[in-house]
């Protein structure tokens, strides 16, 4: 009897130690899965958007696919020691197909592309090509499969802001060039029209309410040669304008506008997933932005980011936003570029529109971070920057708004406490030794840019004293560097004078412009001062 009371005793012990096991296990396993789906450490769940390649994929192959993309990531690791890159862009599709909400391995193989592979390579063209590959990795690919994912959107981002907007690469002359004529080529202009080409027509019915049978339409597509509008759009994708024969055929060029939009903003979303509409809200919400500017798109990409992801929120995103905004102000805005043939010469100048938008959104992300000593920091540096841009541009009024709100917020620090003009002028003095190119660039340009206004009013003196300063910022930065001319030299300083000349020329009244002109010639007369003397007292 005790012997079988015993052994009950033991079942029945085993039976509750492995009810307890069990429950802790079940437990642990629940906090398992937590992770995995949060980590997304596994590929559950279907892929929305996806193309029916990753759709076989994921259903055919199972969990064989993850064995597959070990493979070719060996295979990917094999090539690069190698130096053979070729394969590299077929490879880093593959394993995207083949693991989908990895994308931790896309935003690496995009970096991988655009920053180490690209700079094997000497000639700026072959380097572009890579630049291009890792953004359209995740562009194209990655972010088809993860629409909601904000880290791509930061990566992608961040190919633009740094890779191309930055000058580490001694090749980001020609990036920013290449940038800035495909974004011409597919808007038509430097300056477009982004209302318009936002409410262009979406579908092909749409378009075609605009050319009943009774128009030219069909006449004109037969007369140049193609049989359907897609066969029109392929050509107006090579050339970006339509065929002489084909424009004939309309007497009133207006008829072409609704094509022509049409064709323009279906390119834009469909290459470059670029949708116009929300370009409009980000010009209206920042100020308006140049948009052959890598800047500009870094700002797109991070804006899009938060409004995809889960809970509306990414702190990455919101930093790609700040900086990119700091960085469009101090060199946003496209002023001079080698046309038709790439010389090495592009010339950006500040974006004046957004400097207010800089500030806000620094606050603003701040106050939803906590009051973030980074992004108060950050402000303040930024307002620094904006006294003397703004002041170097002749915005005086601006200037000494910021002069005083910096006071305001540092009441004990002795730098603001000095008159505005005291304190640009030892900013520019330590400038001309300690900058960047993009901080010299900034000086220069609105120095000259001031000096250029100064003539037109009629204040000489004040416009020699501009443009001497200009000089001189100019040639002591010149004497500072050390590194490659071609990352981070600036053009001659006739050359820069010259464009921001034209520039103006082209841009302020006829009556303005005229007496810009006549100085100009004048100038150019007295062949003893065409360059002031650099010699200017500290």
């Amino acid at each position: 009897m005790n012997g079988n009371f015993s052994r009950l005793l033991i079942f029945a012990g085993v039976v509750a130690a492995s009810l307890v096991l069990l429950f802790s296990i079940h437990l642990v396993q629940l906090k398992i899965n937590k992770i995995t789906v949060d980590n997304r450490l596994t590929d559950t769940g279907s892929v929305e958007n996806a193309p029916p390649v990753v759709m076989f994929t994921t259903v055919a192959l199972g969990s064989f696919r993850g064995l597959l993309a070990d493979l070719l990531w060996l295979r990917a690791t094999t090539l690069q020691e190698q130096g053979n890159y070729f394969e590299m862009v077929q490879l880093a599709s593959w394993i995207t197909k083949l693991q989908p909400r990895f994308t931790g391995a896309t935003a690496y193989l995009a970096w991988n592309m655009a920053y180490n592979i690209s700079v094997t390579f000497s000639s700026p063209e072959d380097r572009w090509r890579w630049v291009q590959r890792g953004i359209e990795l995740i562009r194209d690919e990655a972010l088809q499969y993860n629409p909601a994912d904000p880290v791509l959107y930061k990566e992608l981002g961040w190919i633009y802001q740094h890779k191309i907007g930055n000058i580490m690469d001694d090749a980001n002359l020609y990036y920013k060039y290449q940038m800035a004529i495909q974004m011409m080529k597919v808007t038509g202009s430097a300056d477009p029209d982004w209302n318009k080409l936002a409410s262009a027509p979406r579908t092909k019915e749409e378009l075609m309410k605009h050319y009943p049978p009774e128009s030219p339409f069909e006449k004109a597509l037969r007369v140049a040669g193609f049989n359907t509008l897609e066969e029109l759009e392929q050509k107006f994708r090579e050339t970006g304008k339509f065929p002489e024969t084909f424009s004939a055929e309309f007497k009133n060029p207006a008829e072409l506008m609704p094509l022509e939009l049409y064709l323009r903003s279906k390119w834009l979303r469909e290459v470059y997933k670029l949708n116009p509409s929300l370009i409009v809200e980000i010009n209206n919400k920042y100020g308006k932005f140049d948009w052959r500017m890598p800047e500009a798109h870094a700002i797109y990409w991070a804006t899009l980011g938060i409004e995809k992801s889960p809970d509306k929120k990414s702190i990455d995103c919101e930093r790609m936003i700040t900086q990119s905004l700091k960085e469009a102000f101090s060199a946003g805005r496209l002023l001079m570029i080698d046309n038709p043939e790439y010389q090495g010469r592009i010339m950006t100048v500040p974006n004046l529109n957004v400097v207010d938008a800089v500030k806000r959104t620094y606050e603003e992300t701040a106050e939803r971070n906590n009051g973030a000593k980074t992004f108060i920091d950050a402000k303040r540096n930024f307002m620094k920057e904006a006294v003397v841009t703004l002041y170097s541009f002749g915005n005086y009024t601006k200037a000494q708004d910021y002069m005083n709100m910096l006071k305001k917020e540092m009441p004990d620090n002795r730098e603001f406490k000095v008159p505005l003009d005291q304190f640009v002028l030892t900013v520019w003095t330590e400038t001309a030794k300690l900058a960047s190119r993009r901080q010299a660039n900034e000086i220069i340009t609105g120095l000259i840019y001031t000096s250029c206004l100064f003539v037109v009013y009629g204040d000489m003196d004040a416009a020699l004293a501009h443009e001497r300063l200009a000089l001189f910022v100019h040639t002591q930065y010149q004497k500072e560097q050390s590194l490659s001319a071609v990352r981070t030299g600036l053009p001659p300083f006739v050359s820069m004078k010259t464009q921001i000349t034209k520039n103006l020329i082209a841009n302020l009244p006829p009556e303005l412009s005229a007496i810009l002109q006549a100085h100009i010639k004048f100038e150019n007369q007295e062949t003893d001062n065409k360059v002031p003397s650099a010699d200017v007292k500290k």
